[in-house]
């Protein structure tokens, strides 16, 4: 742990006052920053045990009506969730809308999640980017605000080839532990198997968000190859008869305590009575539907960084009536309401 002095003048209300007042001392600041590497030792009983979660959020993040962020409102999430048996968290994910936050937010997100809650869930920073050096930095600033691991990507939209693709996943990788995330429907590009078999051996390979679908993971377990579902509709089938390790799910913001319980063992019947919620959820591009009901739970601001918008407004009447069979289950829900068109509030500078 290194320590930084800063010098920070105080100054007066205005610059007629302060010239009328005498000068006052500087007052020091000490802030502390993580500059040592971690030891191996430290890494691998880092890896070992977040290999072993089963439940981890691509947790929400809400907004003022100024687009800036809800800290309250935040923290009371990641309570819920903590309350709930949720182990980890991702922060700034694309459910968190990462891609909508400058870096000097993302990072600040990261370090006020990891300081305050740190000891009591895991917390994984989206630090990916298609740049390979925008994405190094980023992961570097990440562990140094103390995260516990990264989300990586495969870069996207100026997609790489297969050898670029492998120099790209290890230099993040040698950054720290990581979660190395497949969507190829978000990405336009899939990490084929054969590159995963390359990295997996990497001492800071966490495993695979995977959302390719079940037989992918399953092939990949019986490899030996970590896995997470990245399908909250597939997550229980992935976790009991694929050997997944467990969900990185977007449903448990809503439903934390019931994503929780089909982690922990298996329910075909709670899995079934839950697919309606999943697709609805999923009924727009993520995050979209889990911003609106978040707003209609009342658990968030109804402020939409743009380009998002909410659910249409027959959309809204349908997962009302979904998420009204599952209020009890809801934490901090009093009530669900289906909101008028005007009450949501759009963003495009922030």
């Amino acid at each position: 742990m290194s320590l930084s002095q800063i010098r920070i003048p105080r100054v007066g209300a205005s610059s007629m006052r302060a010239s009328m007042v005498p000068p006052t001392r500087a007052r020091t600041v000490r802030v502390s920053a993580s500059l040592l590497p971690i030891s191996a030792k430290a890494t691998k009983i880092t890896v070992d045990r977040i290999k072993k979660l089963k439940l981890m959020t691509a947790v929400k993040t809400p907004y003022l009506a100024n687009g800036k962020f809800d800290l309250r409102a935040y923290d009371e999430l990641i309570e819920h969730q903590i309350a709930h048996g949720v182990e980890g968290v991702i922060v700034g994910g694309t459910t968190g809308e990462g891609q909508l936050m400058s870096w000097d937010e993302h990072v600040m997100l990261i370090a006020h999640t990891v300081n305050i809650y740190g000891k009591d869930l895991t917390v994984i920073g989206n630090t990916g980017s298609n740049s390979t050096s925008e994405a190094l930095h980023a992961t570097e600033q990440g562990f140094a605000v103390g995260m516990h691991a990264s989300l990586q990507i495969n870069p996207y939209y100026g997609k790489t080839s297969m050898a670029g693709l492998r120099k790209h996943l290890v230099a993040v990788m040698d950054e720290g532990p990581a979660i190395i995330y497949n969507v190829p429907g978000r990405t336009g590009q899939d990490i084929p198997n054969d590159v995963v078999a390359d990295i997996f051996k990497h001492p800071n390979f966490l495993g695979m968000k995977e959302c390719t679908g079940n037989a992918r993971i399953k092939a990949y377990t019986s490899q030996g190859i970590n896995c997470w579902s990245g399908n909250d509709d597939e997550a229980h089938d992935a976790r009991h008869e694929s050997g997944a390790a467990g969900v990185i799910s977007v449903t448990s913001n809503v439903v934390p305590g019931l994503m929780c319980a089909l982690m922990t063992k298996p329910d075909k019947e709670l899995n079934a009575s839950m697919q309606e919620l999943y697709s609805w959820m999923f009924c727009e591009p993520n995050p979209i539907a889990l911003n609106t009901a978040m707003s209609m739970c009342g658990l968030a601001n109804p402020v939409f960084r743009l380009p998002y918008v909410p659910l249409s407004t027959g959309q809204r009447e349908k997962g009302a009536v979904i998420l009204k069979s599952f209020q009890k289950h809801i934490p901090g829900c009093k009530e669900v309401r289906v909101m008028d068109d005007t009450e949501f509030t759009f963003v495009g500078r922030h």
